[in-house]
């Protein structure tokens, strides 16, 4: 609906131009015509974005939550501190690198997260003083 929406605005521009001698009139109106149009565009965009990045996190929380091994302190780590979160990524990073020496040059494996318990272990000094 829209694209043939878009498509009737062009062509009733494209018919008015002899009536406005092809002017700088007449270009103007399709020039701010689409230069609104793009504004709102971008707002449509990002809310549809923001709407879609909010469901994956919900989606993401509950099957952290509902997964029996896994850390419920992960659940908002969308809200911590820039320094929080490359503290935990330097932890992942630094068990990545040794499940990768463990499993051989070139493998890959998924390692049981028995094997590290603190992987996913998430501390709020910054914000308690007292390590989780």
């Amino acid at each position: 609906m829209a694209f043939g929406l878009a498509i009737g605005i062009i062509m009733i521009w494209a018919l008015t131009g002899p009536l406005f001698r092809f002017g700088n009139t007449w270009l103007l109106v399709i020039n701010t015509i689409a230069n609104i149009i793009t504004f709102l565009m971008i707002f449509l965009i990002r809310n549809a974005q923001n709407r879609e990045s909010e469901a994956v996190q919900l989606k993401l929380d509950e099957l952290i939550r509902a997964t029996k091994a896994a850390q419920n302190t992960l659940l908002d780590i969308e809200e911590l501190s820039e320094k929080d979160l490359d503290r935990i990524k330097a932890r992942f990073e630094r068990l990545a690198r040794k499940a990768r020496d463990e499993s051989g040059a070139g493998q890959t494996e998924l390692t049981r997260r028995e094997d590290y318990p603190d992987a996913a272990v998430v501390s709020n000094e910054s914000a308690s003083g007292v390590r989780h």
